[in-house]
């Protein structure tokens, strides 16, 4: 079965630094990736190359089977591939729901009126509807990253990339953004998640890959990832002895 998203080959560096030197990596259809890594590994990097805010030296973007390499972040947005950023950006003066609205009707190039009910949907969904008259610079961090994976649902993805949305939040917090994100993937969206929390990426991921050096070092499911001794090493900072 041909996946949902592939990267082929990818090739990035700044200067002197590497980011993915011959990544290959394939999404399957519903699945849910999690992806960690050191501070600095470039998986927001590759992110942006997968979403096509950052360009790769080499390589290809395949969604679907279909080479979206060349496309601008627009169009491959309405193609069907969604992100939220680790720093939640809202338009602060505006209103959550017209943060949403915003979203979807820029993101699936329809008029604002054909996208209000919706984005009425999604904010019940991301239990925001009781605030969606409140301007979004007044929210708290838990509000804020609810509004930040709302926008990028607002586009009806196909394919989700979540980057870092549970940093920050207590345990409480991070256990119902757990219960959100397996509810999305319920409806069939393929999902890739950047987290450092390991136990929040665990309780959704079917497969955990680590990058570190330009490089996929380790992949599989969440424990044996875990357990894996250059993981351990490497990512947790554990001699592999230990």
């Amino acid at each position: 079965m041909i996946p949902i998203l592939a990267l082929r080959q990818i090739h990035k560096r700044f200067g002197a630094i590497v980011i993915a030197d011959g990544i290959d990596l394939d999404l399957a259809q519903g699945e849910a990736l999690g992806i960690i890594g050191p501070n600095g590994a470039g998986k927001t990097t590759l992110f942006g190359i997968v979403s096509g805010a950052v360009a790769p030296d080499r390589g290809q973007v395949l969604l679907a089977g279909e080479d979206i390499t060349g496309l601008p972040p627009e169009k491959r947005c309405r193609r069907g591939i969604a992100r939220s950023f680790q720093v939640p950006q809202p338009f602060t003066g505006m209103t959550v729901f017209e943060n949403l609205v915003v979203a979807a009707a820029f993101g699936r190039g329809k008029a604002e009126r054909d996208v209000y009910a919706s984005c009425a949907g999604v904010l019940k969904r991301c239990g925001l509807a009781d605030k969606a008259n409140r301007l979004a610079g007044s929210l708290t961090l838990l509000d804020r990253k609810r509004l930040e994976l709302a926008r990028a649902l607002s586009v009806a993805p196909k394919v989700l990339l979540l980057d870092e949305v549970a940093g920050g939040l207590t345990e409480h917090e991070c256990a119902s953004l757990v219960d959100l994100i397996k509810s999305i993937r319920a409806d069939g969206v393929s999902v890739i998640w950047i987290e450092h929390i390991v136990h929040a990426l665990a309780a959704v991921a079917d497969r955990i890959a680590v990058l570190h050096g330009g490089a996929i070092i380790a992949q599989g499911k969440p424990a044996d990832v875990v357990a894996h001794p250059r993981v351990r090493e490497i990512y947790m900072g554990m001699p592999a002895d230990e």
